[in-house]
């Protein structure tokens, strides 16, 4: 499963200035120049590539799309997290838009390469149109991802997991800090110090902490996997956060039926324990929120049958039925968040 402040820029369109921000003592240090464009730390077209130097934090970024061509913009930020989904603006339309991105080292999995110091964004789509934008330093409610790799900001195509595709879906009014990493159980994200404890150290009250460990508790019985889970779910709740178990996503494993009711899909370890049945009672006898993931991607999965299905995950680059594509990852997130919403665990404002 392993793979591999304020900020202040002065930006304007053809047409007017973006409104400047005071900096205050507090986050001067931050403080990054800018030309009177706001876009002289961007280089490039297709993508528009922007760094700014600023120390690690929660950011709103927000952006003025468009211009005198029609254009369709998306943004990533830092280690390929989808911050923006595609947004199309006609000629002559310009389009505003923000969103949060969480800034720390190492920028991506936990355990990984250490990145880019700062913020770094790109500017992408089918036709990118970047007219100006600005950066400030902010303090929101926060969803922290405990995952593994089908969760984590995965470095490179066509690898994805789902949390890195969770901040499309948010407004600027909410973060997301993802802690998932590759090849993580619930025994190691436990002990590691830049897993559970870093994300622990992040909480503030009313956070939201979504916990999906089982794919590398493929020998972990049990007791143990329940204790595991049960000593994050209280940890966070010392914290003043509130834990959400989330089962995993299923193997694209299917049966002679078009079915996927085995074990190897649906996550059956070598011991026998079916994880994502632990995970549900759990999530019952300790009053826990529940996101039936594992329901909810089998139902998809089964839905597409074995040849669509394959867009889902990476069965033609690598033949592997477990870690998804971009397309997946976006899907699964999407279905994640429906989940959320469903059970009022976000507010309206908080969701595009």
């Amino acid at each position: 499963m392993r793979r591999a402040g304020t900020v202040l820029l002065a930006a304007c369109t053809a047409a007017a200035a973006l409104t400047a921000l005071a900096v205050t003592p507090a986050v001067a240090q931050n403080r990054t120049a800018a030309g009177p464009d706001g876009l002289d730390r961007c280089t490039g077209t297709a993508p528009v590539v922007c760094h700014f130097d600023v120390t690690p934090g929660t950011y709103r970024v927000r952006v003025l799309l468009g211009g005198a061509e029609a254009g369709s913009t998306a943004v990533t930020a830092e280690t390929r997290r989808t911050v923006l989904a595609e947004t199309p603006n006609a000629a002559g339309e310009t389009v505003r838009r923000s969103f949060t991105v969480d800034v720390r080292e190492p920028e991506g999995e936990p355990t990984g390469p250490v990145g880019s110091p700062g913020l770094d964004l790109a500017f992408g789509g089918a036709a990118p149109r970047l007219a100006g934008l600005r950066v400030e330093r902010v303090r929101t409610p926060q969803i922290l991802l405990a995952g593994d790799s089908t969760v984590c900001d995965q470095p490179g195509e066509p690898y994805s997991g789902w949390g890195q595709q969770l901040p499309q879906y948010l407004t600027d009014r909410l973060s997301v800090a993802n802690y998932a990493d590759s090849g993580e159980s619930s025994q190691t994200f436990r002990d590691n110090p830049a897993l559970f404890p870093a994300l622990r150290a992040r909480i503030h009250r009313g956070d939201l902490v979504l916990i999906q460990l089982a794919h590398n508790d493929k020998q972990t019985d049990r007791d143990t996997y329940r204790a595991n889970l049960t000593a994050m779910i209280e940890g966070v709740r010392a914290e003043g956060g509130r834990p959400v178990l989330v089962t995993p996503i299923v193997r694209r494993w299917f049966n002679t039926d078009g079915t996927l009711d085995n074990g190897t899909a649906l996550i059956v370890n070598g011991l026998g324990v079916d994880l994502p049945a632990e995970v549900r009672t759990l999530a019952a006898e300790q009053d826990t929120p529940l996101v039936d993931l594992t329901a909810l991607t089998k139902a998809r999965v089964e839905e597409l049958g074995p040849e669509a299905s394959k867009a889902l995950y990476l069965y033609d680059e690598k033949r592997d039925n477990t870690h998804t594509s971009t397309r997946g990852a976006t899907e699964y997130a999407a279905l994640v968040l429906g989940e959320l919403r469903a059970q009022q665990l976000l507010a309206p404002r908080t969701v595009r």
